[in-house]
């Protein structure tokens, strides 16, 4: 079968199409045909080679932990009924970009035939990490929750999560384009954090009182800051550290304001709770309730170039890899297919505007 396959730790170059052996569904497994693959910033520090301690790879190892496509084989004690269903499932942190990848059983959500394969697995885990993240914050209906990196593949969902929950959504999203996406998923207000009076600015917005919630996705110097805007008593998530660190908050000053620090370590999800998440996003995306923003699609053999764009911030949204010919492909300029979110072209950001913007 086809994969792409890192050879060596180092830049999205170090990621090759490559020829691996077909595997086998074990006792409990199924074997899929994949069509299209998650991808997640966290992918691209591995292929670097950072978090060697909480991802023990050595090149070389396929990458990619979310596949969506079509059940074609069961192994030992699975029910012959799950051939030739349509899923996604979490697979763990290797061997998603492949043509075929094993799964447990208990790891599958049924694909709505009203989702696409690439829709799937641009929720395979952003979908159920956000849907997990509003229920360990335990959003409230009229409370003010503040989301830092609203733009990107979770923080998009967040956006559209919380305001289904009832809450008031202030969003940190950095460009014109982007700001403008988050405007239209949702959210209440948006505010350019590349000003110097962000901070001024968002307090504004949220009000006397601050944020009861911030589900900080971006951590960092932009992390910190954010804490500051929560209320007393209120809770703070950092779920993402694509800046190379989570924000450095100072515990005992969250205990003297009565705030509850979350990390991405409060969601430790069974297969099969990760599985139930997913099937109430996937639900809620085939009743257009929720939409996925897919940026563009990148062929299995250009792998590479999909973790460019992750790096570059040059995308809105997802970039999903696709492996079927029926997953098709979106790039600039093209025409593409029809979706059930904002059209990407939209809110594309060039190579330069990325540059300008960041994250």
């Amino acid at each position: 079968m086809r994969v792409a396959q890192v050879v060596g730790f180092g830049g999205p170059e170090v990621l090759v199409a490559a020829e691996a052996v077909d595997p086998v569904a074990g006792p409990g497994q199924v074997l899929v045909a994949v069509a299209a693959v998650d991808t997640i910033f966290v992918e691209t520090q591995v292929r670097a080679g950072w978090g060697r301690k909480f991802f023990p790879v050595t090149p070389p190892y396929v990458p990619g932990g979310g596949i969506a496509g079509t059940v074609r084989a069961v192994g030992e004690g699975v029910e012959p009924a799950w051939a030739g269903r349509r899923v996604v499932a979490s697979i763990g942190y290797t061997g998603a970009y492949a043509e075929l990848a094993v799964a447990p059983v208990e790891a599958l959500a049924v694909v709505p035939d009203e989702v696409s394969f690439v829709d799937a697995a641009a929720l395979a885990h952003d979908g159920a990490t956000a849907a997990e993240l509003l229920d360990v914050t335990a959003v409230r209906p009229g409370e003010q929750v503040l989301i830092v990196g609203a733009s990107g593949g979770m923080g998009t969902l967040l956006v559209q999560l919380a305001g289904a929950a009832g809450a008031r959504v202030v969003g940190l999203a950095r460009g014109q384009r982007k700001m403008d996406l988050v405007t239209e998923l949702g959210a209440d207000a948006v505010i350019d954090p590349t000003g110097a009076d962000w901070v001024d600015r968002a307090r504004e917005a949220l009000g006397d009182a601050g944020a009861d919630v911030v589900l900080d996705g971006v951590g960092g110097e932009v992390g910190l800051a954010a804490f500051s805007l929560v209320a007393n008593g209120g809770r703070f998530s950092a779920h993402g550290a694509p800046t190379g660190g989570f924000a450095p908050v100072n515990p005992s000053e969250a205990t003297a304001r009565g705030v509850r620090l979350l990390g991405i370590g409060d969601i430790r999800l069974t297969a099969s709770a990760h599985a139930a998440l997913l099937t109430r996003v996937l639900d809620a995306a085939a009743k257009k309730v929720l939409k996925t923003v897919v940026g563009a699609t990148f062929p299995l053999a250009h792998a590479a170039s999909a973790h460019e764009a992750i790096e570059s911030r040059a995308l809105l949204g997802k970039a999903v890899i696709t492996v079927r010919p029926e997953c098709g492909h979106r790039r600039e300029g093209a025409a593409g297919r029809e979706r059930t979110g904002p059209d990407p072209a939209r809110f594309r950001l060039s190579a330069r505007d990325a540059e300008s913007t960041g994250t």
